[in-house]
């Protein structure tokens, strides 16, 4: 196999479905970050370890953020309650962040692995896209995705939200980044 797909990460069989093989590596990397593995794909989503796919700057990672492809090559996406609150992040709120925050919901395309279970089902987290400086960075236009808005999204934020999905129902799987989620709510 190629770089970053061993058996030790992977275990792919050929049986299996591939994505759901793919995500259950993601969901191992993410258990596992003492591995080395080589990186000439730097999103490649066999990469080990965990940290892989992350930025210079970042020192630690603990989610390796993906997108999901339908069999026309059109994101997956999946609400998201946009209530959710952070204690230390609340307090220091302008008016106009705190409004963005209380919107009654939205999408994303961007997903956190958290179990996969039974024949390819998996739980996934949505996660909340925002951009350099920590707003929210709204991915739909009029109800279409909105490309150059994808390529704005430079930060991820744990949303609570999550969705079961039959990873049998999909052709393509695109790993982003490797980032550190703040996963505790309140």
């Amino acid at each position: 196999m190629g770089c970053g797909r061993n058996d030790d990460v992977a275990d792919i069989r050929r049986d299996d479905n591939c994505i759901c093989e793919v995500v259950r590596a993601i969901r191992r990397i993410q258990d596992i970050r003492d591995d080395i593995d080589c990186d000439d794909c730097r999103t490649d989503c066999f990469l080990t370890p965990l940290g892989s796919l992350v930025s210079p700057s970042r020192q630690r990672a603990n989610t390796r953020v993906f997108m999901l492809m339908n069999d026309e090559g059109d994101p997956f996406k999946a609400m998201f309650n946009h209530r959710r609150r952070r204690r230390d992040n609340d307090r220091n709120l302008t008016n106009e962040q705190a409004n963005e925050r209380d919107c009654e919901s939205c999408f994303s395309v961007f997903f956190r692995v958290q179990n996969v279970f039974d024949n390819c089902c998996a739980t996934l987290q949505v996660l909340e896209p925002r951009n350099r400086n920590g707003r929210r960075v709204n991915l739909f236009k009029h109800g279409k995705l909105d490309f150059d808005a994808i390529c704005e999204v430079e930060r991820f934020e744990a949303t609570g939200s999550c969705v079961t999905v039959d990873l049998k129902c999909f052709c393509a799987i695109q790993c982003v980044r490797d980032v550190f989620i703040d996963c505790d709510e309140d």
